[in-house]
C-alpha cells in the first residue's frame, strides 16, 4: 500500500511520519516539498505517485495571523483539501484530513457531536470548515478526524511557548475561562493509523466516511494545562521558574476570538472504531515524564 503524508514537519505530522510506515510504503512532504498554496503542484504530486491513502497534516495553524491573512489561510486550509479530495476520488483513495474545535463558537454549555452546527469566530476556524466541507462533497473515501489544543514536549505548542517565556519572566499571566481537552501529538497519531487500518479492513468503507472527534479525555483551562504542566516538570531546569496567575479572556486580548467552551465528544469514535485516548492529565504527564521527555 502506497501512503502519500502532506505536512511531515507539522506536530501531528512528525508523529504520523513514524506510525504509518507500519502500515506501508510512505512518502512524506514538508512545505518544502509541497507548498499547499500551489494547487497544481498537489495535483501533480498525487498523480505522480498515485497513493493508495493520502494523510494531510499540513495546515495553516497561526490563529491570530489568519485575520491579517484569511485569504492565505483559506487557500492552505480550505482550498488545497479540496484538492486532494478530487484527486482521491480519482483513485479510490482514502483521504484522511484533521480540522479542529475552532469550527464551534463556544456556546455549548456540554461537549460538541459530530452533528452539533459549527458556527467559527475566527478565520482560522472558517477556513477549516471549508476544508471539511469541500472534502465531504468531493472525497469518495474520507476520514476527517477534529482535534484540539495539540501538544508535544518539544515543538511549537502552547507548553513551548510557555516554556520560552517563563526562562525569561518572574511571572506569567494564562487565560483560565477557556475550557478544552489537550491532546498529544502522539496519541492522535496512533489513533489515525488504528482508524486507517479499520476503515480499510470495512466491507464497506464507505459507509463509515465522516468526520470524527479525536481528543483526549477530560477537560481543563489553559491554566490549569499550565499548572499541570509545570507540576509534570515542564520548568525543570530552570534557576528560577515562573509564578503562574490566572486571568481573564477579557485581560488577555489577541487578534482573533476563541470558543470559550471547545470540549468534543468522542463517542462517535468511541463506537464506531473502538478508539478512546486517554484523560488530558495522563497524556501530559507520561510526554513530560516519560522516556522520550527532553
Amino acid at each position: 500500500m502506497k501512503i502519500l503524508l502532506f505536512g511531515k514537519n507539522g506536530q501531528v505530522g512528525r508523529e504520523l511520519e513514524k506510525t504509518l510506515a507500519r502500515l506501508g510504503e510512505l512518502t512524506a512532504l514538508d512545505r518544502q516539498g509541497m507548498d499547499l498554496s500551489n494547487t497544481d503542484g498537489i495535483r501533480e504530486q498525487i498523480r505522480r505517485l498515485r497513493p493508495d491513502v493520502i494523510v494531510n497534516a499540513a495546515a495553516y495553524t497561526a490563529v491570530d495571523k489568519a485575520e491579517s491573512e484569511p485569504d492565505l489561510a483559506m487557500a492552505v486550509n480550505g482550498i488545497a483539501p479540496g484538492v486532494m479530495a478530487e484527486e482521491a476520488a480519482r483513485l479510490n483513495a482514502l483521504l484522511v484530513h484533521y480540522s479542529t474545535d475552532y469550527v464551534f463558537d463556544g456556546t455549548k454549555p456540554s461537549p460538541y457531536t459530530e452533528q452539533d452546527t459549527p458556527n467559527p469566530l475566527n478565520a482560522y476556524g472558517r477556513s477549516k470548515l471549508a476544508g471539511e466541507r469541500i472534502i465531504c462533497a468531493n472525497a469518495s473515501r474520507f476520514l476527517i478526524f477534529r482535534t484540539a489544543w495539540v501538544y508535544d514536549g518539544q515543538g511549537r505548542n502552547f507548553l513551548g511557548t510557555i516554556k520560552h517565556i517563563g526562562a525569561q519572566r518572574p511571572e506569567l499571566t494564562i487565560v483560565d475561562d477557556q475550557v478544552g481537552a489537550p491532546t498529544w501529538n502522539r496519541e492522535i497519531a496512533q489513533a489515525t493509523v488504528q482508524a486507517i487500518a479499520s476503515y480499510l479492513a470495512h466491507p464497506d468503507p464507505k459507509q463509515i466516511n465522516g468526520i470524527y472527534h479525536l481528543t483526549a479525555q477530560g477537560q481543563t483551562s489553559w491554566f490549569g494545562f499550565a499548572q499541570a504542566a509545570a507540576e509534570y516538570g515542564l520548568f525543570a531546569g530552570l534557576a528560577h521558574p515562573p509564578a503562574l496567575r490566572a486571568i481573564s479572556s477579557a485581560e488577555f486580548s489577541t487578534p482573533a476570538k476563541r470558543p470559550m467552551y471547545s470540549v468534543l465528544s468522542n463517542a462517535k469514535l468511541l463506537e464506531q472504531f473502538g478508539i478512546q485516548l486517554p484523560d488530558w492529565g495522563v497524556s501530559l504527564r507520561e510526554c513530560l515524564t516519560g522516556a522520550d521527555a527532553q
